[in-house]
């Protein structure tokens, strides 16, 4: 083969483009098959931004929460995608300015899918090794994307899994078994202790006045039990009183919203209801997006995805900071936490009380820095901390949902990390 004849040659894989999907710029999606009967869901847009190949700029994957809520819906649609619910072009769309990648994970969630029930996956273990067996096949599907710079984001219960996805994907790459350029693992509003955001929740409430003494100890107490479950690792127990300490918060605060508490509610709200944004979502993806990706007929996308959740209820509750401690600490990977001030159900205090427990090589430096203040525009958007691989991002007039609540701020923290945003 000639020089020219495999320049070439190389030059069209790289430059190979994707397909139209649903919205605008290229697009591509599909499913690996993780294990037999068990099949995922990733859903890839390719960057739009002014570059000669798209492989020039990073591929960022994001993880949605739950578990089983749907990255390709949720992540994609209300918060960081090229179109909003309404269809309208979104001003903040990561994909302007990277490769974005939403994957549908555990199995189960989203479009992804289960050949029967006892395919579910009921660890964090088993979700992180689903998503090393995913990334498996995408990079066979994608080989270009190899060697670029692979950043995975999170949000919630999606942080808890990535953590150990990529501890496992770091492992699994330094082993031989596939080639990848892990490079960051961002842990969004992360449900990594979910004791300390627990036990924040009385606090937080009764000095911003949404509960008063009474409704306080009632939620302490509760919160409390809720500890003691956890201590004692009876995990099942642990999950009923925790989803009772978030009833009594209902019931105390008549409705506070635990992903953003400045935002309005009705008195009458019910935990569970369906908001108009949700209705919006499962229209649009059960609809126009289903037909334009040619999803199977047997595949019913769901905004929240029961079954996969209920697998998971032993696994809820778990602390995983030693997780985290061992990321840092046996790989060159660069975690970060963001975590926004108006968050609730992630609180801002929870997260940085298990972040003081974590105990790495890098500890001394990162509590020896210096807290920086976050400035987008003149504005100040938050504030961060960085000492050996780990930086902490405190985000200003944002809750749970960090990209559509506080963009700008977004931005910031994806150009620390990617060196784009």
């Amino acid at each position: 083969m000639s020089l020219l004849l495999a320049t070439l040659l190389a030059c069209s894989v790289i430059l190979t483009k994707g397909k139209a999907g649903y919205g605008p710029g290229e697009q591509d999606w599909g499913y690996v098959d993780v294990r037999p009967g068990a099949h995922i869901f990733y859903w890839l847009y390719y960057t739009t931004a002014n570059v000669s190949s798209y492989t020039d700029r990073p591929l960022v994957i994001w993880l949605q929460g739950g578990p089983g809520a749907s990255s390709t819906g949720d992540g994609n649609f209300a918060e960081l995608g090229p179109l909003d619910l309404k269809g309208n072009k979104r001003n903040w769309s990561w994909v302007k300015d990277m490769n974005v990648m939403f994957i549908d994970s555990p199995v189960g969630s989203g479009f992804s899918y289960v050949d029967n029930t006892t395919l579910y996956t009921t660890t964090n273990k088993e979700i992180a090794l689903d998503l090393v067996e995913m990334m498996k096949g995408f990079y066979k599907i994608h080989p270009e994307f190899e060697t670029v710079p692979l950043h995975i984001f999170s949000q919630s219960y999606g942080a808890k899994a990535a953590a150990e996805f990529g501890l496992e994907l770091y492992y699994a790459t330094d082993r031989g078994e596939l080639r990848s350029n892990i490079t960051s693992v961002e842990l969004g509003s992360p449900w990594i202790s979910p004791i300390d955001s627990i036990l924040a929740w009385g606090p937080i409430l009764q000095g911003l006045g949404f509960v008063d003494q009474e409704g306080y100890n009632e939620i302490m107490a509760s919160a409390n039990l809720t500890a003691q479950f956890i201590e004692e690792e009876r995990w099942v127990l642990a999950f009923s009183q925790w989803s009772h300490t978030e009833d009594i918060v209902f019931r105390a605060s008549h409705g506070v919203d635990f992903y953003n508490v400045l935002s309005k509610t009705s008195a009458d709200f019910i935990d569970d209801e369906e908001t108009p944004e949700d209705k919006l979502l499962n229209i649009l993806m059960r609809g126009p997006v289903f037909h334009a990706l040619g999803i199977p007929k047997n595949v019913i996308w769901g905004w929240q995805k029961d079954a996969t959740f209920v697998k998971l209820e032993p696994e809820f509750m778990k602390p995983v900071i030693h997780i985290v401690n061992e990321l840092l600490e046996k790989t060159p990977v660069k975690v970060s936490v963001a975590t926004g001030n108006l968050d609730l159900i992630c609180s801002t205090s929870g997260n940085v009380k298990w972040i003081a427990k974590l105990n790495w090589s890098g500890r001394s430096e990162y509590l020896r820095a210096a807290r920086t203040p976050i400035s987008v525009d003149g504005i100040l958007e938050g504030y961060q901390k960085s000492g050996g691989n780990f930086t902490l991002f405190w985000i200003n007039r944002s809750g749970h949902n960090i990209p559509a609540d506080n963009p700008a701020a977004m931005s910031h923290v994806l150009r620390e990390l990617t060196s784009f945003g």
